[in-house]
């Protein structure tokens, strides 16, 4: 439906759960996908099999914590391809729903760090290129966890609202140059965020146990009105609607997926 044959695409967080269905999607539509992750085997591995499977894919080994790797991924693309159409912001660690008085200062600042300066530092990058060339989407992976306070915890939720603001504001004050800016707000997903999370930040692994595990459509209705979580294949459509030429209009925008939770 959408044409993004030869966009070059950069995104964080590409090696697993979304992130992983992002580049598949948009390797498999023709884009140039420039994929960073903190896991360098395993994104190593994606890419060289999303490669065999005819995409073009590159792996840069990226922790979004750090402006001097940012800062070689979003190289790597203009290295090799010329050019960056698309920033995907996807990296994010989970808190394991920790309440303001079980958050320590740790998880607090690796939470945001990774979460909400990963973007920043990631966004910079790009629009040194972006705005010359006068078009660009950039697009930040936030959740319903930075539009209301009860389904995350303390710093997650923080970092998630923050995420939404921060696009917002470079909405209004950028989009006159021909790039939009736009978050994706992803409900309860199945994704191993929390195995992650927990391998990222080891000393709040014992709380990614916690919170809602069933796959019960009745337990889930519930709480989610479509009966299910969604699929990463879902956040990835939202993805690369927001990418393309038909979303040229939208900025500023937070597209909620989330089967109804908001509702």
């Amino acid at each position: 439906m959408f044409n993004l044959k030869d966009k070059v695409v950069v995104i964080t967080g590409g090696e697993s759960g979304i992130g992983l269905a992002v580049c598949t999607k948009f390797a498999a539509v023709g884009a140039k996908v420039v994929m960073g992750g903190i896991q360098a085997d395993r994104g190593t591995e994606v890419a060289a099999q999303l490669t065999a499977s005819g995409g073009q894919v590159v792996f840069v080994n990226t922790d979004v914590r750090d402006r001097h790797q940012v800062d070689a991924l979003v190289d790597t693309a203009i290295d090799r391809f010329a050019r960056i159409d698309v920033l995907i912001n996807n990296a994010g660690v989970f808190d394991g729903f920790a309440d303001v008085t079980e958050t320590t200062e740790e998880l607090w600042d690796q939470i945001m760090a990774i979460n909400l300066k990963g973007a920043f530092l990631s966004s910079q990058a790009a629009l040194k290129h972006m705005i010359p060339q006068g078009s660009g989407r950039i697009i930040n992976v936030s959740s319903i966890g930075g539009q209301v306070g009860r389904a995350d915890g303390a710093a997650y939720t923080a970092s998630k609202f923050g995420l939404i603001g921060f696009t917002r504001q470079m909405a209004a004050s950028l989009s006159h140059t021909g790039i939009t800016f736009n978050t994706v707000c992803p409900g309860a997903i199945a994704t191993d965020i929390r195995g992650n999370s927990a391998s990222i930040i080891p000393s709040a692994a014992h709380l990614m146990t916690r919170g809602v595990g069933t796959t019960d459509p009745e337990a889930l209705r519930k709480i989610i009105p479509a009966g299910r979580k969604g699929t990463t294949d879902e956040i990835a459509a939202a993805i690369i609607f927001l990418a393309s030429d038909e979303a040229s209009y939208v900025t500023g925008h937070d597209l909620t997926v989330d089967g109804g939770y908001l509702a």
